[in-house]
């Protein structure tokens, strides 16, 4: 056989052996074998924040949502769903000067009432006129 047959032959044969482990390793066997299934990575939970709504609710416990976000240019609600009044207003206690916008007044039982418009981007503490140092009744809005 002639030299070039030869090295052609043979580079041919390598070729296909080259190929053929190729095939091999990528997994080219059987079209029964089963695929394996990727495990979905849990999404982990968020940590517990400030809610992003615009209604506050007093019970009987204390208000709830206390920490509250909202949008500049909102108005928040206190809802007062305790038998007895309540009388929202913003810290410090008893000046209420720190977001005179959030100052809501009295609040009776079964009624609700409602800020101004919240136009400065801060935070404001809020309480219970009547019973400031009651934490229960205490909380935050930030305005964004």
């Amino acid at each position: 056989m002639p030299r070039s047959i030869w090295a052609a032959s043979l580079a041919a044969l390598a070729l296909t052996l080259t190929f053929s482990l190729a095939v091999v390793s990528c997994g080219g066997g059987s079209p029964d074998a089963p695929t394996p299934t990727p495990t979905p990575t849990p999404t982990p939970t968020p940590p517990a924040g400030p809610t992003s709504t615009t209604t506050i609710t007093i019970t009987a416990a204390g208000v709830s949502p206390k920490d509250i976000v909202v949008a500049r240019g909102a108005r928040v609600t206190f809802v007062n769903n305790d038998g007895v009044g309540h009388d929202m207003n913003s810290n410090p206690h008893p000046e209420h000067t720190s977001c005179p916008d959030l100052n809501v007044g009295f609040v009776g039982a079964a009624q609700s009432g409602q800020s101004q418009v919240l136009n400065v981007a801060r935070t404001c503490g809020y309480h219970d006129h009547n019973q400031p140092s009651n934490g229960n009744l205490q909380g935050t809005v930030k305005i964004e």
